[in-house]
């Protein structure tokens, strides 16, 4: 209301001030073709006002600042150029500027195959995090995304959730992880490259946004150069070659515009064994202006990605097999077969109407999502586990024996696992075929089949020099069909859809049968809607500037059981209850300009938001039960910078204090704890993180050729809370057997209050070199060094629960405070050293416009772990310090290894 009463009377206000005005004009030029480069935008460093190039690349700038200033222009493929002025008054006339254009947009394309993976089922998608940076020219967050990215850092060490990514102002973030879906538009380079970020808590006129930044790509065809181009591309990453073909027609005078872009990506295998990689995309898009400042847009995006995964390793089967061993694929009628893959295709369809005058922007948008997102898996029921590194397969497992150390059986499953290291699909097939038709083993899909609906829109009124407005929102509802498939009964007639452990049935309104293509193990629905409405003012003044945002949502989501299961027959068939949350959060800002050439920037906010969809259902496949008293999160950040713009040198550098309060996390698996051992579901609840540092970015010009670049993070991400930690199972086993007859303990409190963050390095510093030649070449170097980076710690070892015997249900006499805390204590990641390459070379050849681009990352084949994670199957003490006494643990750690040297390689014709 406060916000509202102001923005009012900032509107009723008559505001008068004389302040004296510099106009400057010019001509933006092609270099070497004398083309103009329209709708190319030019900048004082030390503002944010922008001014955009005409059809003929003219502009002109009217200016109320004084003294010297730096005059930065950018186009979308063309290098950045910077001038430096001193404006008092006189009219300036630039001439004609000739701009060069920039092969080094190529490394969008690298960026894109160094990070298009998963960690695992569970875990975070790189490219999500990396991506979100790909249009930055800051040069820390540059560093970021193309060099420390292939150790998995990230900015400030936040989730990939904190940015929101928009395509033509319209919100793409999932409900069910709070990220972009990257794959959604992968393969598109060439029409998305047209992006706009905003760093951190900066103000950004088509969301509130999130803490990390915010970007928003544009898919209007008049804003792409027009031309036809062609290019290919070889890698040994995820995928090893690419083809792709873009037309842009530019604005016709007819007022038409349109854009259309394919490509084709593949491997049969990528860097790690098994992993294939087969993706096509295709872009098109129709803007028809009804005049120049108005138009409407229709776009559509199809991209389909299909890849297979591969599986984090413990050491030992690390110094068994190598960091490119991969368990999930086997030979099957001499074929790779991988039986983990993942496909995404989910088509987008966005509406859009701009209307672009000079003092008020408007944008809306509608768009529809449907498609896709499935993981395979190998099931096995009343079967011995397929996977090869089944700890039961393992030398580990033979020395750890509760009887005593067996090296004579620990040296034969050495041997046989050396010698079949794969998965076997012969095998199981031949189980299968000896079951009486029923399937042993099966191939099955996990789905989540989405439809979305989204509208927003967002305006901004410039009310005078000093004041502008800004208003917007948006509403999205998804429904999410969640079910397990059937793929393939591996020769197999049928499966019989119970669980095997208490012989209950999954569906117990449908056939028990169960055929390949048809519906099994779970079956629901997720209804999700969030509205959301932010308001924002902006003032500027010749010394200062500052704004203030606010922003009110509305979250509701519901399950939908559509499978009655019999292990939980009063509350897993039918619409459960919902949660519906309100979230009202505030930032802003205050710059201060010391000079044009200096100036210094803080950001606040306190930013309420609901927890995301994976994170309010215990177990959502068989039930609709909620977490208790399910929170809102709570976010308090803060960050401080000084920029400088020298003509020599530019740069920031920003400290930033962050902190997270009432998460919830959920987490699976299969526990011996010291209250029992099953299958659980740990909900964690209270859960408050801490993440503070200093992050910089200097750019040092030497010559007109050479520039040198320096770039560092020192942070600290700590959890700063012990939360409470409860887990739940299901009771339709033996009484005996059961943890108790509730289904769920209460654990009390784990202490993980101080230890830290799994978040990538938690400090990193870079020192690049690059030269540009004149006859259009260029190379660059840098050298990374990244250190500070932790293993994700198990929450349930760091209960009360851990110190209790299983055998006697008293504390564990040994277990004294010192040696709890050396049997758990965290595990630091060893220091990361890199070098990469990067150059290319481009030619204008009779019209034509051909370019090279080469890049080769880590050097020196460096072989590192860049993440990993503590098992909880060891769920109290003795059963962990046991297990750790050989040195080669059977549920140890397990770690995702860096890809060795690698190298990406393009070829482009424009013309």
């Amino acid at each position: 209301m406060r916000l509202v009463s102001f923005l009012a009377i900032l509107c009723c206000c008559k505001l008068h001030y004389g302040q004296q005005s510099t106009r400057i004009t010019g001509q933006l030029m092609e270099m070497g073709s004398d083309v103009p480069i329209s709708k190319a935008i030019l900048s004082l460093e030390s503002t944010s006002q922008k001014f955009i190039t005409d059809a003929n690349g003219k502009f002109e700038l009217n200016l109320s600042k004084t003294g010297e200033q730096m005059l930065h222009i950018s186009a979308l493929d063309f290098v950045l150029k910077r001038f430096s002025l001193y404006l008092e008054g006189n009219p300036i006339d630039l001439g004609t500027i000739y701009l060069e254009r920039d092969i080094a947009h190529e490394q969008v394309d690298n960026l894109i195959s160094l990070t298009d993976s998963d960690l695992s089922d569970d875990f975070e998608s790189v490219s999500s995090s990396m991506g979100l940076l790909q249009s930055t020219r800051d040069i820390f967050l540059n560093r970021a995304a193309f060099d420390f990215g292939q150790a998995f850092f990230k900015v400030r060490g936040y989730d990939s959730s904190n940015g929101e990514v928009l395509i033509n102002g319209v919100p793409m973030n999932k409900f069910y992880d709070g990220r972009p879906q990257w794959n959604n538009w992968g393969g598109l380079n060439d029409v998305v490259r047209n992006q706009e970020f905003t760093n951190s808590l900066s103000i950004n006129p088509y969301t509130f946004g999130g803490i990390m930044g915010n970007t928003n790509i544009s898919t209007r065809p008049s804003g792409m150069r027009p031309g036809i181009r062609l290019s290919s591309s070889l890698s040994n990453r995820t995928y090893r070659g690419r083809l792709m073909a873009t037309c842009n027609s530019g604005k016709q005078e007819s007022g038409l515009a349109y854009s259309v872009s394919v490509s084709r990506r593949w491997a049969k295998e990528g860097f790690v064994e098994g992993t294939l990689y087969d993706a096509y995309s295709a872009f098109g898009a129709l803007e028809y202006q009804f005049n120049p400042q108005n138009s409407i847009t229709f776009t559509s995006i199809l991209a389909r990605n299909r890849r297979g995964r591969s599986a984090a390793l413990t050491e030992e089967v690390y110094e068994l097999m190598g960091s490119q061993y991969n368990p999930y694929w086997g030979e099957q009628d001499g074929n790779v077969r991988n039986s983990r893959e993942r496909e995404v295709f989910e088509p987008l369809f966005l509406l859009n109407y701009a209307m672009e005058k000079k003092k008020l922007n408007w944008n809306v948008g509608a768009a529809y999502q449907t498609g896709i997102n499935s993981r395979s898996r190998l099931g096995y029921y009343n079967a011995p586990n397929p996977d090869p590194t089944y700890y039961r397969y393992l030398p580990s497992y033979h020395i750890n024996s509760s009887i005593g150390a067996d090296f004579i059986n620990a040296n034969l499953a050495k041997e046989s696992f050396l010698e079949n290291p794969q998965m076997d699909w012969g095998q199981l097939y031949a189980a299968n075929a000896n079951n009486d038709d029923k399937a042993a083993y099966l191939l099955y899909d996990d789905i989540a089949r989405d439809k979305t609906y989204i509208a927003s829109t967002s305006f901004d009124y410039t009310l005078n020099n000093l004041i502008k407005l800004g208003f917007g929102g948006n509403y999205k509802s998804t429904l999410s069909e969640n079910y397990g498939e059937i793929q393939d009964l591996l020769g197999a007639s049928f499966h019989e859809d119970m669980d095997t452990f208490s012989n209950t049935l999954n569906d117990v309104d449908g056939n028990v049968q169960k055929t390949a293509g048809e519906k099994f193990s779970y079956h629901y629905n997720i209804h999700a809607s969030k509205m959301e409405g932010f308001a924002q003012a902006k003032l500027t003044s010749n010394k200062w500037d500052g704004f203030v945002s606010a922003s009110y949502s509305n979250f509701n989501v519901q399950r939908d059981g559509l499978f009655k299961n019999e292990r939980y027959l009063e509350n897993s068939f039918g619409t459960g209850e919902k949660v519906s949350l309100s979230s009202l959060s505030y930032k802003g800002g205050f710059t201060y300009f010391l000079t044009g050439r200096h100036w210094f920037k803080a950001n606040a906010a306190m930013i309420e938001k609901p927890p995301i969809v994976q994170n309010i259902f215990v177990n959502p496949r068989e039930n609709n039960e909620i977490v208790p008293e399910i929170q809102k999160e709570n976010i308090s950040s803060l960050d401080v910078s000084y920029f400088v713009r020298l003509p020599s040198l530019t740069g920031r550098i920003s400290a930033f204090y962050t902190r997270f309060q009432n998460t919830t996390d959920i987490n699976f698996f299969f526990v011996d704890s010291g209250l029992g051992s099953d299958f659980v579901q740990e909900v964690i609840t209270g859960l408050d993180r801490l993440h503070k540092g200093i992050e910089f970015g200097f750019e040092y010009e030497v010559s007109s050729s050479v520039k040198l670049t320096a770039a560092g993070n020192v942070g600290q991400y700590v959890y700063a809370s012990d939360p409470s930690v409860k887990i739940n199972f299901d009771t339709a086993g033996a009484e005996e057997e059961l943890i108790n007859l509730e289904g769920n303990i209460d654990l009390g409190v784990a202490t993980l209050k101080d230890l830290k963050l799994a978040q990538g390095p938690q400090t990193a510093f870079a020192l690049g070199v690059s030269y540009r030649a004149p006859k259009y070449w260029w190379v660059s170097a840098t050298t990374n060094y990244l250190t500070n980076n932790y293993i994700n710690i198990s929450t349930i070892t760091r209960t009360s629960s851990f110190l209790i015997d299983p055998e006697t249900a008293e504390p564990f006499p040994e277990a004294t405070k010192e040696n709890v805390a050396k049997l758990l204590k965290q595990r630091s990641l060893e220091d990361i050293y890199l070098l990469n390459l990067v150059g290319g070379k481009s030619w204008l050849l009779g019209g034509k416009y051909i370019s090279v681009f080469a890049s080769v990352n880590n050097l020196f084949d460096t072989v590192f772990r860049t993440g990993g994670y503590e098992q909880s199957r060891n769920g109290n003490y003795g059963q962990l310090k046991q297990d750790n006494l050989s040195g080669s643990p059977s549920f140890a750690p397990k770690y995702w290894y860096s890809y060795g040297r690698t190298y990406f390689l393009n070829l482009a014709i424009s013309f």
